[in-house]
């Protein structure tokens, strides 16, 4: 998003609403007043006017639900972009626990200070600084664990050791992924063309009525109330970290207990 809307939406999610809410009122009033000028020149447009913003109301529903639609499926794909994450750590790790070698006991200590580092990444606030370093410890203990794997596939080279080094390689993908997945959110020009749209719409509705000497404010404010929600919910689902709508962790949580007690290798039943 843009520098400004960030800033504004970092006091809260309720005052980018607030000051979007008060925008169409203005925008309203304005044109209101321009309205009650032309209609004091005594110029017969009205109905003229009344189709197009028809059409500008109709096109701006369109756009809120297309861009609604947008986000929806950007938050959709950071969350499975977690579960992919977390699953491909875990099938590593346990694959890992089965080799009877030093590296991939190594590979599975560094999978199980990995993991967490993950659950962080996607569940830190907007933070430029606290985002960097955990980009960079990510990278150090993917350097670590593909060290390891390396070694192994070069001690080994058997189909045993090829499983851990594809399980780990898909590790690293969909690390890459997840971090491609929080750094796309709506394209800035989006996001203002549909600002833009909705005050212009406001102003064209408060021209409209206007010129037919109306006032209706309390519908119209009902109606800005709710375009001003429909667009704080894009914002919010469109932002990965800004707002009230977040990409959980907790399956970041559930592959972390999965690690606790190691692999337990029972015994042979008896034959009978």
């Amino acid at each position: 998003m843009n520098a400004l809307v960030i800033q504004i939406a970092q006091f809260g999610i309720a005052a980018f609403a607030g000051v979007l809410f008060l925008a169409q009122v203005l925008a309203r009033e304005i044109g209101v007043w321009l309205g009650r000028r032309r209609a004091a020149e005594r110029k017969p447009e009205a109905e003229g006017v009344g189709v197009i913003v028809g059409g500008m109301l109709g096109l701006l529903a369109f756009v809120l639900a297309l861009t609604l639609s947008f986000s929806s499926a950007r938050f959709q794909e950071r969350r499975d972009g977690t579960l992919q994450e977390a699953n491909a750590i875990g099938t590593a790790w346990l694959r890992a626990e089965a080799i009877d070698h030093p590296r991939a006991a190594a590979v599975a200590r560094l999978l199980e200070t990995y993991a967490p580092v993950r659950r962080d990444y996607v569940s830190a606030p907007l933070d430029s600084v606290g985002i960097a370093a955990l980009d960079e410890r990510t990278g150090r203990l993917q350097a670590e664990i593909w060290g390891h794997v390396a070694a192994l596939v070069r001690e080994r080279p058997d189909p045993v050791a090829a499983s851990l080094m594809a399980a780990v390689n898909d590790v690293f993908d969909t690390a890459t992924a997840e971090r491609m997945a929080f750094n796309t959110g709506m394209p800035p020009s989006l996001f203002w063309m549909l600002i833009g749209m909705t005050l212009a719409s406001m102003g064209a509705l408060g021209y409209q009525l206007g010129l037919r000497g109306l006032r209706l404010r309390q519908l119209s404010f009902v109606l800005i109330a709710m375009w001003t929600v429909v667009m704080t919910v894009i914002l919010d689902l469109g932002s990965p970290r800004l707002g009230n709508v977040r990409t959980g962790s907790a399956v970041y949580d559930w592959t972390i207990e999965g690690f606790r007690g190691g692999t337990t290798i029972p015994p042979l039943p008896q034959a009978r």
